[in-house]
């Protein structure tokens, strides 16, 4: 389990684990976490990287299933691409030199690489302790490295699951709701959006694909310079979520932006609109879900919303009959009414692409139990979606983001081969100072998810953690004088917040703050991920003082 914390953000799936770790012949684990959580305390081996230093141990226990012969030479030689690239990246971490980095024992480093190494079955797991720390698209990928290297794809037991940290994450990448296209299309393939302007009817101009997609980031970048005069929110509280806090705030509530809020509830971001849509829950509305593992739910509506509430889809249709979308033909664009009427259209959108609905219709989902796009596997045979013509991106340089061009990807002729892609470590942006001394990063807890739009409305679970605390290491304790409970001031360049202290197991040098509450993405610098555009949130630098010296 690469930074995901499983037992505080996956409880389900955690008392599944727990079973099996109880049971006969129980699995290995090793996970990959800088604070000693409950996944920690039951692995067989805990790596503890220094908060920021991920990539580096990444590339130690690359080079160590090289060293060790643990590569699986002629099936990554007959199933992937850029093997010697990759051997020559990773070489310059030795256990010592990732020991140096990473303040990590060398002889950990090398028991999980054996454990890796030689077990017949390898599943992986990575979250938001990779995606959202330094460097993260490189750390992640190189999880796939691992498991191309030994031909850990494909088959019972082994394989790669790169989890979500929302229930229908996987579904609206699938649909392009992350600004990509839909159905895993190529913006930079014109054959692409070619394909779905026939499917839409429309102009291929209309869709977009000049350059490419605008993440978040920018978005509200845009938003603060009112080149973006129309911003609207659905279902996500970017006033808590989205780094430094009180730039997000300024922006949402400046009058250089319309903005719209479309939430279950009265959030801290809605609070900043213009205009709020009252939106119905999951119970009050018809839809399907996708889990990481591709098994599609359905799930109907069970009560009616309340009030003026209406559901997200309903609300965007008023929106498209209201604007009077046509098509090329002049027929209104969007011609259906219903959920499932809107799945069909999305069966056919997904028609031939990684991620295909076809064989799923809302009658045989009405069965006992979800279903699998795709079938029960993939990547049997070893093949993947990478042919020039197919692939939904040519790529990124990971270090800096530079697109890899139509022309260069050709070159290589993947057909169907997988990439192996590395990249040296660099350090992040903000490391410790003699002004900030310590790292500062961020998590969860098990009592609460997101932004507490929902649990901190569960009296239970607000009672278990009502309010944000940081966490400090014995050592830094006793250095700054400050016991349990105590009350101190975090500080970093974007401001301060004052919580109290709890005394754990967190790394000498590191503080650690829940970020549901706020508090912690005060704290949180402007910076992203240059492939993901996932912001940073989990590595910067910070001091603490007492509140009383």
């Amino acid at each position: 389990m690469y930074g995901h914390n499983m037992a505080e953000t996956q409880t389900v799936l955690w008392s599944r684990v727990l079973d099996r770790l109880r049971g006969p012949n129980p699995p290995a684990l090793v996970c990959v976490d800088p604070r000693r959580t409950a996944v920690a305390a039951e692995a067989t081996v805990h790596l503890t990287p220094r908060v920021g230093t991920n990539l580096a141990l990444m590339n130690g226990l690359t080079r160590e299933l090289f060293a060790g012969g643990w590569v699986d030479e002629a099936w990554a030689g007959e199933h992937t691409l850029g093997l010697d690239e990759l051997r020559g990246i990773v070489e310059p971490y030795t256990p010592d030199e990732v020991a140096r980095i990473c303040e990590v024992d060398p002889a950990d480093l090398r028991r999980a690489a054996r454990l890796f190494g030689t077990s017949q079955r390898v599943l992986s797991t990575v979250l938001q302790g990779f995606y959202q720390s330094h460097q993260a698209t490189a750390s992640a990928v190189a999880v796939n490295n691992l498991h191309l290297l030994r031909g850990m794809i494909g088959r019972p037991g082994a394989g790669i699951l790169q989890m979500n940290g929302q229930p229908t994450a996987q579904n609206n990448r699938e649909c392009g709701a992350d600004g990509d296209l839909p159905g895993f299309r190529n913006w930079d393939n014109e054959e692409h959006i070619a394909e779905l302007a026939r499917i839409w009817n429309v102009d291929p101009l209309v869709v977009p694909h000049w350059a490419e997609p605008t993440h978040a980031m920018q978005i509200f970048e845009y938003a603060r310079e009112g080149s973006i005069g129309l911003l609207w929110i659905s279902a996500t509280n970017p006033a808590v979520s989205l780094p430094e806090s009180a730039r997000i705030r300024r922006i949402l509530g400046g009058d250089q932006c319309f903005v719209v809020v479309q939430d279950l509830f009265r959030t801290e971001t809605a609070e900043l609109a213009d205009v709020v849509l009252p939106a119905a829950g999951w119970g009050e509305k018809t839809g399907t879900f996708t889990n990481a593992d591709r098994t599609v739910h359905l799930s109907e509506q069970a009560v009616a919303p309340p009030g003026e509430a209406r559901s997200d889809f309903e609300i965007f249709l008023a929106y498209a009959d209201a604007m009077d979308f046509r098509d090329a033909a002049g027929q209104p664009l969007i011609t259906w009414r219903t959920p499932e009427q809107a799945f069909e259209a999305w069966r056919e959108v997904s028609r031939g692409r990684p991620a295909d609905y076809t064989e799923l219709t809302y009658e045989r989902l009405r069965g006992p139990t979800g279903i699998r796009w795709g079938g029960e596997r993939l990547y049997t045979e070893g093949r993947f979606p990478s042919a020039t013509g197919y692939c939904e991106t040519y790529g990124h340089d990971l270090l800096t983001g530079a697109t890899v061009t139509e022309q260069e990807h050709r070159a290589r002729r993947p057909d169907g081969r997988a990439f192996l892609k590395g990249a040296p470590y660099r350090p992040a942006p903000e490391t410790p100072s003699d002004e900030y001394p310590l790292l500062y990063t961020t998590g969860r807890t098990v009592h609460q998810f997101h932004t507490r739009t929902k649990t901190g409305r569960s009296r239970p679970l607000d009672a278990a953690a009502p309010r944000a605390w940081a966490e400090l290491s014995e050592t830094d304790a006793v250095k700054l004088g400050i016991h349990e409970g105590d009350r101190v001031r975090v500080e970093t360049p974007r401001g301060a917040v004052e919580l109290p202290a709890r005394i754990t197991r967190v790394p000498e040098g590191t503080v650690f703050v829940p970020f549901h509450y706020g508090e912690a993405n005060e704290l949180t610098v402007t910076v992203w991920d240059p492939v993901s555009k996932q912001p940073t949130f989990k590595t910067a630098a910070c001091r603490v003082v007492p509140c009383n010296s």
